[in-house]
């Protein structure tokens, strides 16, 4: 991880947030506690806790993959699944590149049409 991610220290800043703009930490939390809601949603917290991972890894957040880690494997995720949401996120941002490449050639004007 990165050299200025530090787990307890970092939350010390949330202050910030809560003295400067309490209306909208607020907003956020409710949304972000809607999504995770234990209950009433569709898809089982433990996959929405392993795509919220897969997303993290693929940002490169490593707040994202501190947290969705540890309570996927709260919600029942095991290592096999942590291991596997990792390797569909590496496809997914390597496809990214692949896809995203090709704007090269289009962009280059390096082919003929």
């Amino acid at each position: 991880m990165s050299d200025y991610f530090d787990r307890t220290e970092d939350r010390t800043y949330t202050k910030v947030y809560k003295t400067e703009t309490p209306d909208i930490l607020a907003a956020f939390s409710a949304f972000d506690q809607a999504v995770f809601a234990t209950e009433g949603r569709e898809i089982p917290l433990k996959y929405r806790e392993l795509i919220a991972l897969a997303v993290g890894i693929t940002t490169q957040c490593v707040y994202c993959i501190d947290g969705h880690s540890q309570k996927a494997v709260a919600a029942g995720a095991s290592e096999k699944e942590l291991a596997e949401t990792a390797w569909v996120a590496t496809a997914i941002r390597a496809g990214g590149g692949f896809a995203h490449g090709r704007l090269a050639f289009k962009f280059g004007g390096a082919h003929e049409h």
